[in-house]
């Protein structure tokens, strides 16, 4: 094993690491003029004890130790057991916020069997719904099981800071200044209901539809602090799996 890799694998690197992402999303919340808007129904189902399932986009992560009301309630987050996955996870510890970490090798039957254990335990979801590797913007239909398995309402969360830049990476991460900034966090049900026996064409105009309620909020609380909304025809391609050869 190389001395980058053992590096690169070394627990106390990757804690250290994560320590220092933690220090960063706390210097943004702690120095940005939030308004938190569309939370009343969310507050409310929370403080009853009712889990809810929570969707992001990949793009607005840095702020999600924000997004749900740990005073109120528990959410486990939905994470990739590869490296950038891992430390997402890690991150969110650090918080108080639980996380399953999906893999390859992790059947999806055996995942949801965890997700569900998890909401039969009063505790919440979360997942970014084109995580772990895009494309960015394309929801899978993640949530939409977990939704008509469960029962359970679906609310989209998002973030927008006036002050920032987008990472170089797949999903343009948001990486906002973490002095003298104002922000917004916008929470907005989605209120379709899954059908229990639900057809593929039912399935895909479903997932069509909450990838849209998505792109709405996220646009709407860019507006609101006067940053450009994401445009469809920027959309980058998914992120190529460690290893994998491009073709010639």
């Amino acid at each position: 094993m190389s001395i980058r890799k053992k590096i690169a694998d070394s627990e106390a690197v990757l804690n250290w690491l994560a320590r220092r992402i933690a220090t960063y999303i706390r210097m943004v919340n702690r120095n940005t003029r939030w308004q938190r808007i569309g939370y009343e129904e969310l507050d409310k189902l929370i403080e009853q004890g009712e889990p809810v399932i929570v969707v992001l986009w990949h793009q607005r992560l840095a702020q999600s130790p924000y997004f749900f009301p740990l005073d109120k309630g528990r959410i486990c987050s939905i994470t990739s057991s590869a490296r950038a996955g891992s430390m997402v996870g890690r991150v969110q510890k650090l918080f108080g916020m639980d996380t399953i970490a999906m893999s390859s090798r992790k059947r999806h039957v055996r995942l949801s069997r965890e997700v569900l254990g998890k909401i039969k335990q009063g505790v919440s979801i979360g997942i970014a719904a084109d995580g772990p590797r895009g494309p960015e913007r394309v929801c899978s239909t993640v949530p939409l099981v977990w939704a008509r398995t469960s029962g359970k309402r679906v609310f989209g969360i998002t973030y927008s800071a006036r002050h920032g830049r987008e990472a170089g990476t797949w999903d343009r991460l948001l990486m906002p200044r973490p002095w003298r900034n104002e922000g917004v966090f916008l929470c907005r049900e989605w209120t379709e209901t899954v059908p229990r026996k639900a057809t593929d064409e039912q399935v895909e105009t479903l997932r069509a539809n909450l990838e849209q309620h998505m792109n709405d909020i996220t646009a709407e609380a860019d507006r609101m602090v006067d940053r450009v909304p994401w445009d469809a025809s920027r959309r980058r391609p998914a992120a190529r799996k460690s290893g994998s050869k491009k073709k010639s």
